[in-house]
């Protein structure tokens, strides 16, 4: 089943998976791991850029390296568009505190330093958005092993992948957007579907 609002085709699944960031248990497993960066979007790179020099002094020199030579982003070899990536694999975003891996753009966006948080793809996790023809967009769960302690405290929480993501999912598609999601949720919880 699959429930449309507004061009917005939302599975089933973020409704009915529960999902929690643990970040004491998994250290930030998920700026480090995988075989690409974080997709983003042409204004997203704008904005990084804009921060870079906040955030410089908080990357590894190795990030900065790979910065210098390919820039903050390059493309995949799935033709999208990606944060660029140390040693392939960590982001170069990535900064360590205290054993955890941070992103240095959100830290500095909640230090009140730069007006760009980061890359809407990681602040969706584990939801992954993709384009659809006629402009229709489509909201996935996505499963990671890596997440496996999120899911975990998700279940102890008892809180869906949409209640979990609320700013975020507000942030990508408006209070009212987000409302209406709720309100399908609810119309499916009294139809019996949740």
């Amino acid at each position: 089943m699959i429930i449309e609002i507004e061009n917005v085709l939302v599975s089933m699944d973020i409704f009915t998976e529960c999902f929690c960031c643990d970040l004491d248990a998994c250290h930030g497993e998920c700026c480090v791991e995988g075989d690409a960066g974080a997709p983003v979007t042409i204004d997203e790179i704008c904005g990084i850029e804009e921060a870079l020099d906040t955030v410089w002094d908080d990357l590894a020199a190795n990030a900065q390296a790979v910065i210098d030579k390919q820039g903050v982003a390059y493309t995949d070899p799935d033709g999208d568009l990606v944060t660029s990536i140390v040693n392939g694999k960590d982001c170069v975003f990535t900064c360590h505190e205290n054993g955890c891996c941070f992103c240095a753009l959100e830290k500095a966006y909640r230090a009140g330093k730069t007006g760009f948080c980061k890359p809407i793809s990681c602040a969706l996790y584990p939801i992954r958005e993709v384009q659809l023809t006629g402009g229709k967009v489509g909201l996935n769960y996505h499963r990671w092993n890596v997440c496996r302690d999120a899911v975990k405290k998700g279940k102890e929480l008892q809180l869906p992948v949409y209640k979990f993501l609320e700013g975020p999912l507000t942030r990508r598609f408006g209070a009212a957007w987000y409302q209406e999601l709720c309100d399908a949720a609810k119309a499916m919880k009294e139809q019996g579907y949740l």
